[in-house]
């Protein structure tokens, strides 16, 4: 919607009550941990090096850009951990559950569309469009068409919250800022943040990460979500150093070596590649028929849900030391580093299988059931967490035994057997059964 003097005019966000804001950092949850697995994809499609054909200039180009990709989603996991400390500062419980890739018009507003691309125009295109800073006009790539109309208001007299419109990422965080001023000034700054303060990430639990903001009232409330913007946006209009400059240097720089070299193709030919039928997803999608790749992309997609298990018992502990604490945390981001990475990576080499010729699959992150949480008691939680590692273990021996030519399974084998051994240390000897 365009003003007369042709500025972007978008509608409030309206924050009525705290399941209004609940709503919509639930939202903002959602779709920062869906934009981080857009760019892990994308970063995941990227070519390695002459051997794939690329020269030394097009190859260090890449390295560059697989370089930002990966500081980028790590930042937006960033953006994860303050949403889930904002939502836990006013009572409400952190989710990591989400719905399934592609999501055209049908879960967020119309024009907040996501869907996993392999690095090149299109994707950067995409990305571009969705860091864009608050009321700057630009248009989605080709494919992303709203084909739903635009959300009606919510008022501010209805008692129940519902999807609202915002046009950026930055709207809907400016819209969770005014609530949360809002909402202080109607009930009281005590009353608003309920959360335990042992509820918060903070920065000595995860090594040191500075800008992951403990909120406790209104103003580390609003530093929190003036850093998501920051990041992403840019500070109120230099958006330089932010997502989308970073973004924006890598688009010149692409076309300028595609004018160079019109064959230059610095990604694999990746789609986005299920074991199965997305339970959410009614249209078809990729499904890997290739056995080796099917075998890589389910150990690929347990780890993935093992991280998400992970995240979900930090982020809803109870009892737990600070020890322990660090080691779920860390646990997570070995996973991710050391297992998810490689896995996803190796798969883009591979065949999707007969009907996907000349296409390589695509790690999905897939959600192969709706997420509940763990039960509030932390010793059959635990367990819970070590049994899953215990099973992947298995599978990524089993995995690397029958295909011995592929060291990145011999890897995740060691890898989650050192994981399992440490989440062990936590579960009392009754509770671990024969998944020692």
């Amino acid at each position: 919607m365009a003003s007369g003097d042709g500025r972007v005019v978008e509608p409030k966000v309206v924050v009525a009550n705290r399941e209004d804001l609940w709503w919509l950092l639930a939202e903002a949850s959602q779709l920062e941990h869906m934009i981080m697995c857009e760019y892990l994809f994308a970063e995941f499609s990227l070519k390695e090096g002459e051997a794939e054909g690329l020269s030394r200039e097009q190859s260090e180009a890449v390295e560059r850009w697989r370089g930002l990709l990966r500081g980028i989603a790590v930042e937006e996991m960033l953006h994860l951990a303050l949403v889930s400390n904002l939502m836990a500062s006013i009572g409400a419980a952190p989710t990591f559950g989400r719905p399934n890739f592609p999501q055209r018009s049908n879960y967020f507003p119309a024009s907040v569309q996501l869907d996993l691309l392999p690095f090149g125009e299109q994707a950067l295109e995409h990305f571009l469009y969705l860091e864009r800073p608050e009321g700057m006009e630009r248009q989605d790539a080709e494919g992303f068409t709203p084909s739903a109309p635009p959300l009606e208001p919510l008022s501010e007299q209805e008692l129940m919250p519902r999807s609202q419109e915002f046009m950026t990422i930055g709207h809907l965080y400016r819209g969770i800022e005014t609530g949360l001023s809002m909402l202080t000034e109607k009930l009281g700054e005590r009353a608003v943040f309920v959360g335990s303060p042992r509820a918060q990430a903070t920065p000595e639990l995860l090594g040191g990460w500075q800008q992951l903001i403990p909120v406790t009232g209104l103003e580390s409330a609003l530093a929190a979500v003036n850093e998501i913007i920051e990041q992403g946006e840019g500070a109120r209009g230099d958006w330089r150093d932010a997502h989308y400059g970073r973004f924006l240097r890598i688009w010149d720089e692409y076309h300028a070596m595609r004018e160079r070299d019109p064959t230059f193709q610095p990604a694999r030919p990746v789609v986005a590649a299920y074991t199965r039928q997305p339970f959410d997803i009614a249209g078809n999608v990729a499904i890997i028929s290739d056995p080796v790749t099917h075998r890589i992309a389910e150990l690929a997609t347990v780890a993935y849900e093992l991280v998400l298990a992970l995240l979900t018992r930090f982020f809803t502990h109870t009892d737990e030391t600070n020890e322990q604490l660090e080691l779920l945390i860390g646990t997570a981001i070995e996973l991710m580093a050391s297992v998810i990475r490689p896995l996803g990576t190796a798969m883009t080499r591979l065949p999707v299988g007969p009907g996907h010729d000349g296409h390589t699959a695509g790690l999905a992150f897939e959600m192969y059931y709706r997420m509940s949480n763990f039960v509030p008691w932390r010793e059959p939680a635990w367990a819970l967490l070590h049994e899953r590692s215990a099973v992947l273990v298995e599978k990524c021996t089993a995995a690397a035994d029958q295909q011995r030519d592929r060291v990145v399974l011999a890897d995740a084998a060691r890898q989650m057997d050192s994981i399992t051994r440490k989440l062990a240390a936590h579960v009392p000897d009754e509770l671990l059964g024969t998944a020692r």
